[in-house]
């Protein structure tokens, strides 16, 4: 494919992922967020690979524009890799949650291409099933099917997938232009 056709069609999908995104859903984030802010809940952004740096930037959005108690995990190196090496990759999630006790007025927001599985991102799908076995709401922006994440989060933002081999691309990039959206909408 030529470099001008590409362009031409990932603006192209681009342009069909922003008529196809739940606006329902990003209204349900919003006013899940706006309780939890209300309510001195805390906010935990999950994320591997680009969707770190993602939590990463999000953390400092949440936290200074949307006035919201905010953490990444990921931001520690020192503990992530000390989990990592000590407990295994699976569990860093929901041990740093642990530790951070999660509260039923806390949430954590996901931030996955595939939402998780039975065979990638493992560490997500347990940060799920802890954050549901304390009560904290699970907010996803995730694509593809959405995988564990969309089974188990009270609101979950889906980027709709219109080619294979833009999937990843995508979903990370939607996934900053819906947490600027959310954070800038908050009251």
């Amino acid at each position: 494919m030529q470099i001008e056709q590409y362009i031409e069609r990932y603006f192209e999908e681009t342009a069909k992922i922003t008529e196809s995104v739940d606006r329902e859903e990003i209204k349900k984030a919003v006013l899940l967020l706006s309780a939890l802010k209300k309510n001195g809940g805390r906010l935990f952004i999950l994320g591997v690979g680009g969707s770190a740096a993602n939590a990463s930037h999000a953390v400092n959005d949440f936290r200074k524009i949307g006035g919201i108690e905010t953490y990444a995990p990921t931001d520690n190196a020192a503990e992530l890799t000390a989990r990592t090496n000590d407990e295994g990759w699976n569990t860093v999630f929901y041990k740093y949650l642990e530790t951070s006790k999660l509260r039923q007025n806390d949430a954590i927001m996901i931030f996955s291409v595939g939402g998780g599985s039975q065979n990638a991102s493992l560490n997500l799908k347990e940060a799920c099933d802890y954050a549901k076995k304390c009560g904290a709401k699970i907010l996803g922006i995730v694509s593809r099917d959405g995988g564990y994440t969309k089974q188990k989060a009270d609101v979950c933002i889906l980027i709709p997938v219109f080619s294979q081999d833009t999937i990843t691309p995508h979903a990370e990039g939607w996934q900053g232009i819906i947490w600027h959206l959310i954070v800038n909408a908050l009251p």
